[in-house]
């Protein structure tokens, strides 16, 4: 049994003579929430660009989900899940149309589809609302059904990438404890988040400053080492170090 959920060696990405990835490395335990911080213009989404199985590194290499980045993308997106700031469901379907479509995306049998999405439903209380459109629904039953069904073919990883944005504490917290009962199943979570009070969340954390995994360890950790009293403190003193801009 692999003890790594993801593995990264001296991972580098160019464009042209544009370095956005500057020889990482780092590894995430099964079942763990790490997160994957920095400022816009950090080299952040290129590098989870690169994990998910959607560009391919100039230099390095490693795995995600047992497979190799460089050779094996496609069977990456096949194990893992993923979800965006960007809402990503289809609005002008229905509740039950737009689990039913992914489901299919997902490589599920008719059967699997119709149980898991009585499972959804049931397990996000919208049995009620199955035949509304998408679009009708709040925000934070958007991001509910968004994450449920990023999970629907149970992956063993799932990508969130700033999943959080543009909503209120409160519906953050709730979106949170649909991460904590995916980690106590024993999914492992990469997220990417501008919350410094999330990262707080987190098993660990790496804050990428100019291409470059500037620290990487524990919220508690990374205070006591930077002599700040919370995460937002820490990634202000990184952040404030970068060359580059936005």
């Amino acid at each position: 049994m692999m003890e790594n959920a993801i593995e990264i060696h001296n991972l580098t990405k160019k464009f042209g003579n544009f370095t956005a990835v500057d020889n990482i490395s780092f590894t995430v335990g099964k079942g763990e929430i790490f997160g994957f911080l920095g400022a816009n213009g950090a080299g952040k989404t290129t590098a989870m660009r690169i994990l998910c199985g959607l560009s391919v590194p100039t230099s390095g290499g490693g795995t995600v989900a047992g497979y190799d980045i460089v050779r094996e993308p496609e069977r990456i997106k096949k194990h893992i899940g993923y979800m965006s700031q960007k809402f990503s469901l289809y609005p002008d379907l229905k509740v039950w149309e737009n689990i039913r479509l992914f489901g299919g995306i997902y490589g599920l049998t008719d059967r699997q589809i119709a149980d898991r999405t009585e499972e959804i439903l049931s397990g996000l209380g919208m049995e009620d609302v199955r035949n509304a459109f998408v679009t009708s629904l709040p925000l934070g039953w958007k991001q509910k059904l968004s994450f449920s069904i990023a999970m629907i073919h149970r992956p063993g990883i799932v990508f969130l990438d700033e999943p959080t944005g543009g909503v209120d504490p409160e519906t953050r917290r709730r979106f949170w404890e649909l991460i904590y009962e995916a980690v106590s199943g024993g999914v492992t979570v990469f997220v990417t988040t501008h919350y410094m009070d999330e990262a707080e969340y987190c098993d660990r954390v790496s804050v990428m400053v100019d291409g470059r995994i500037e620290a990487l360890d524990s919220p508690e950790v990374l205070k006591r080492k930077y002599g700040a009293d919370d995460m937002d403190g820490v990634f202000r003193i990184l952040a404030g170090s970068a060359a580059r801009k936005e």
